[in-house]
């Protein structure tokens, strides 16, 4: 399985009605509710906010991922995850602290049995057959530019 969370993770995201893609979620004092799915489209969205779990390319909002992750496990794949191991593929310039929290949620929720976690210009790299290139990713309301070279992103 990939999931790459980096790219637009909000074309899973939003509001819908169907009560079995929601998700309640204690954030702050309040609690909200989450709806994850495209069937929100149809639907008037007063009162509603339309939500990322990203900005600038990091998460922010880990409650949303686990909620579009949990849609997309349970009613777009259908499968359960702790038969799958997994491959996520991640933002060059994630953080050690975003890499442990990935892994946290992925191992302890998800009951993956096993778990890589690759930088996505690699794996763009890998998807062209080379191993040393210079990636430009837009999108998902960032753009970032990272070196591969022999298959390992150039850190600053």
């Amino acid at each position: 399985m990939d999931i790459d969370d980096s790219a637009n993770a909000e074309r899973n995201s939003g509001s819908a009605m169907d009560s079995k893609n929601n998700v309640d979620s204690n954030k702050g004092k309040g609690k909200r509710k989450l709806y994850v799915g495209t069937q929100s489209l149809g639907f008037r969205r007063d009162h509603m906010e339309v939500l990322s779990p990203l900005k600038d390319g990091v998460v922010v909002d880990w409650d949303i991922v686990d909620s579009i992750w949990d849609h997309a496990f349970r009613e777009c794949l259908l499968i359960d995850p702790k038969e799958h191991p997994m491959l996520l593929a991640e933002p060059s310039s994630n953080t050690q602290q975003q890499r442990e929290r990935t892994a946290e949620l992925i191992f302890e929720k998800y009951n993956v049995p096993a778990l890589f976690l690759a930088k996505n210009a690699v794996l763009t790299s890998f998807a062209l057959g080379r191993a040393t290139s210079l990636v430009v990713d837009c999108g998902g309301g960032s753009t970032t530019v990272a070196p591969v070279h022999d298959g390992y992103v150039l850190q600053k």
